[in-house]
């Protein structure tokens, strides 16, 4: 079995601009119902607003044997982060992303967690003429080197992200985060890549997992699908399936072997049936990659002729004999 984690906030109320779905429920419910979903043994966490008691989530991982995949800090959420945390041009603003940060790494360490992760939705811009990229960016490298440099035994990948809450993020794709992290010139840094923040910012996440995979950064993967028009956070190989199966033969190849974490929002559907689609249909491509003629597909690869390699596809990884 792989390693299959959720972000909590998706087992209980989550809500879209018009409606709300599901029921609030409190951190322990949120271990007992990760427990009780087939093929999952850990949490990602977000701190400070879901989280902030050590103690309290170390006893929790106890009780329900639930391991922690990451803790995730959210740099987005106060009034204050409106126009922008980590790059925001009020140094004070600044300082408060940056110390939620070095908290959350203080507080991984704590409970035992291998990395934190960090996703600056908030930080970007909508218009022309809107912002002096070239201060915000320098901000941006300045805070994260600061975050990265402090605790440096732990961890802290970066998420990128096209769009929301701005309407342009500043870390939007792989290789601007790979460009950024260069420049933050930190220890023990690495890349959350979305599969879905992929496939709706027009990559290919076989593609953008190779980039991470052959930069200095670590690699940390979320699951889910859209419609490449929008993050609508779907079950995994819903819209993308055979894009799926080819980004899960990559990281098998790149000897992937952390999370594999569902960032994936239930809303109309059963979220432990939906949950459950993402471990078992994961489970079953990895496997099936286990047992296809791994070096004749390679061949085909580095070959010329596609129409041979779709062959293969249909009859090996479609099942279409």
């Amino acid at each position: 079995m792989l390693k299959m984690a959720i972000i909590a906030g998706f087992l209980g109320k989550t809500k879209d601009r018009f409606h709300e779905y599901n029921q609030a429920i409190d951190l322990e419910g949120k271990f007992k119902s990760l427990s009780e979903i087939e093929g999952y043994d850990g949490l990602e966490l977000v701190y400070p607003y879901e989280v902030n008691d050590a103690e309290q989530v170390s006893q929790l991982m106890k009780k329900y044997g639930v391991s922690i995949a990451a803790i995730n800090v959210n740099v987005k959420g106060e009034p204050e982060f409106k126009n922008g945390g980590v790059s925001s041009p009020n140094p004070d603003v600044r300082a408060k992303a940056v110390r939620f940060i070095k908290e959350a790494k203080d507080f991984a360490a704590a409970v035992g967690a291998d990395k934190v992760t960090c996703c600056p939705l908030g930080d970007g811009y909508e218009f022309s003429f809107q912002v002096d990229y070239n201060e915000y960016w320098t901000n941006l490298v300045e805070s994260f080197r600061e975050a990265g440099r402090y605790n440096p035994d732990m961890p802290l990948f970066i998420e990128y992200k096209p769009s929301e809450t701005r309407g342009k993020c500043f870390v939007n794709d792989t290789a601007k985060t790979i460009l950024l992290l260069n420049q933050v010139d930190a220890p023990n840094m690495g890349i959350t890549l979305d599969f879905g923040h992929s496939i709706y910012g027009n990559e290919n996440p076989s593609e953008a997992a190779l980039l991470v995979h052959n930069s200095p950064y670590k690699l940390y993967v979320h699951i889910n699908d859209n419609d490449a028009r929008w993050d609508w956070d779907f079950f995994a190989g819903s819209k993308h399936l055979l894009e799926y199966i080819e980004f899960m033969y990559y990281l098998r190849k790149i000897g992937y072997t952390d999370y594999l974490t569902s960032d994936t929002s239930p809303t109309r559907w059963p979220i432990r049936d939906t949950f459950e689609i993402n471990s078992r249909l994961t489970n079953k491509v990895w496997n099936l990659l286990e047992s296809i003629d791994e070096k004749k597909l390679e061949q085909l690869i580095h070959g010329d002729d596609y129409m041979k390699t779709w062959k293969f596809i249909e009859e090996n990884l479609l099942g279409l004999k």
